[in-house]
């Protein structure tokens, strides 16, 4: 597939980075493709293109949101024409609230998906790979738990879309499981929520995943 992912930082950079390796082409879409830190070994080089926004948007089929969430709408507004093409969500509404833990900024009644499906009139959006930090997209291998694999939750309204977010979780090494429709991110978005705070809790670090176990 042709993937436009854009922000090349941590996230951004160890989907692209996997992907490629995978033999997808990744055209990353930044604000400045000479920058330096654009040009760092982890974000481009082998693993993809640096190319402003509107550019990498340009030529993808499938375009894969890995920025902070508060900076979603002035992406989105930079994208151009979306029509028809498939936008994965992998942002999380995250904020600290008073006491100086993280919170997220909306929920329960909608999620941040809903709020990017608003946004992108025309696209076809797909909530994916938000549960989990980059370290699990550079390497999702856990050995030694027979055939369990890391699972990769996700959600969307539209069928095709499915599809993609299905191959892309699996040629990360993740088993897909489709959670139901664009919705659902209600709960994915907490769920990461979750996982941020359980890898900050009593020394434990982001080398974890959840699993399904079934009889």
């Amino acid at each position: 597939m042709n993937i436009a992912i854009i922000g090349a930082g941590n996230v951004g950079g160890a989907l692209g980075r996997s992907w490629a390796k995978a033999g997808h082409s990744i055209f990353f879409g930044v604000r400045d493709p000479g920058g330096t830190m654009t040009k760092a070994p982890f974000a481009v080089g082998s693993a993809g293109t640096a190319c402003l926004v509107p550019d990498a948007v340009r030529q993808a089929e499938v375009i894969v949101l890995a920025t902070p969430y508060e900076a979603v709408p002035d992406v989105i507004r930079t994208m151009g024409d979306v029509h028809g093409k498939i936008i994965i969500d992998c942002t999380n509404p995250l904020f600290l609230n008073a006491e100086g833990s993280l919170s997220l900024s909306v929920g329960s009644s909608t999620s941040g998906a809903e709020e990017i499906e608003r946004l992108v009139k025309g696209a076809r959006v797909a909530k994916a790979f938000n549960t989990y930090g980059f370290e699990n997209f550079v390497d999702s291998s856990y050995p030694g738990y027979g055939d369990a694999k890391p699972v990769m939750l996700y959600c969307s309204d539209d069928d095709e879309a499915k599809e993609v977010v299905e191959q892309l979780a699996t040629d990360l090494g993740f088993e897909p499981v489709d959670t139901g429709g664009l919705g659902m991110a209600r709960s994915l978005e907490p769920l990461a929520l979750l996982w941020i705070r359980l890898a900050m809790r009593r020394g434990r670090n982001p080398n974890f995943t959840w699993a399904m176990l079934k009889r």
